[in-house]
């Protein structure tokens, strides 16, 4: 019987990680509504503390792909993991805007930054030569799938067991991933005496020198001189604006302004995850196979459509909502 390459069992560990992570990140948009009956937060107070978890979201990346080099994959991931298990739990007990910017915006958004794409891409890269584009597809979706598994189930304990269990629900469940990551989570294939998934050369770890900090700077000077890194850089924050700014955290309220019940909105953002998790695949499978740019116009072009339709969706027949979900997820 042939032997399961390890780095398939990193992959699976990233997955379960990046998965258990994305419970928080489905948590603003069941919490919206919640908040501001108990404490009567208007929506603009509750968006900005978003916000700054979606900027330090972003611009924790170059920051934590440095880490990773100098201080390795798990320590990382086990440190992001408690760091959202923290911010969370924490949650419970805070009673004034300050502590939600600093918990939801600060705490969380700088655990969150510090897995999520830059930790697909790193085990991806590191770990795969063979199928890498399928792996990174499916790494990058598993947070549409911890959407898909934990917004019906936060919404029902939202609104029948009350927002703080929903927020120890997330917090739970990350806590859950660390003893996983913590034990089978590996570096480089050089540390089990493997090349990675399709290489013909072994694995070599560059010399580190020099402060992470400093690296990702340098690395950040690098990038900013590159019309391609403008390009991407201002696609992905289009794409990050419409998803998780819009989408992934104002369509429950929006729904529920609507006359829609709490689990229902939420079960509607879990099934755009279901069509999320299918297109991240299949993307993964296409960039093995097409120019990467091409795919990129189509599913910014269909991204764009679908948000023109959204205005027209609520109080229409449901064929019109089912059209949404499709195109958008």
């Amino acid at each position: 019987m042939k032997r399961v390459h390890y780095a398939w069992i990193v992959a699976a560990v990233t997955f379960i990680a990046l998965m258990g992570a994305a419970g928080f990140r489905a948590t603003p948009s069941v919490l919206i509504v919640p908040l501001q009956n108990e404490f009567g937060w208007n929506r603009a107070v509750i968006s900005i503390a978003v916000s700054i978890n979606l900027i330090l979201f972003g611009l924790t990346g170059p920051f934590a792909a440095a880490l990773m080099d100098r201080f390795g994959l798990r320590v990382v991931t086990v440190g992001a993991l408690t760091t959202v298990a923290t911010g969370a739990l924490l949650t419970t007990v805070m009673n004034a805007p300050w502590q939600l910017y600093l918990l939801w915006g600060v705490v969380v958004g700088l655990g969150t930054g510090c897995m999520a794409s830059v930790l697909a891409a790193t085990v991806a890269n590191r770990w795969f030569v063979h199928r890498r584009g399928l792996v990174l597809g499916a790494l990058t979706a598993a947070g549409a799938t911890g959407q898909l598994i934990f917004l019906p189930g936060l919404g029902w304990l939202a609104e029948n067991a009350g927002w703080r269990w929903a927020a120890i629900t997330v917090a739970l469940a990350a806590l859950a991933v660390v003893p996983v990551v913590a034990l089978f989570l590996r570096n480089r294939p050089s540390d089990v005496g493997l090349r990675a998934l399709g290489a013909t050369q072994a694995d070599l770890a560059p010399a580190q020198t020099g402060s992470p900090i400093v690296n990702a700077f340098r690395g950040l000077r690098l990038g900013v001189r590159s019309r391609d890194f403008w390009l991407l850089g201002g696609s992905f924050f289009i794409c990050g604006a419409s998803t998780n700014g819009l989408i992934g955290t104002h369509l429950i309220p929006a729904s529920m302004d609507h006359g829609m019940a709490e689990v229902a909105a939420a079960s509607l953002l879990a099934v755009i995850g279901v069509f999320d998790v299918i297109g991240t695949l299949a993307s993964g499978y296409l960039t093995d196979r097409f120019d990467s740019r091409w795919l990129l116009f189509y599913y910014y072009g269909l991204r764009g459509l679908s948000l023109l339709l959204l205005p027209y969706v609520f109080g229409t027949p449901q064929f019109a909502l089912i059209l949404f979900i499709v195109f958008y997820g």
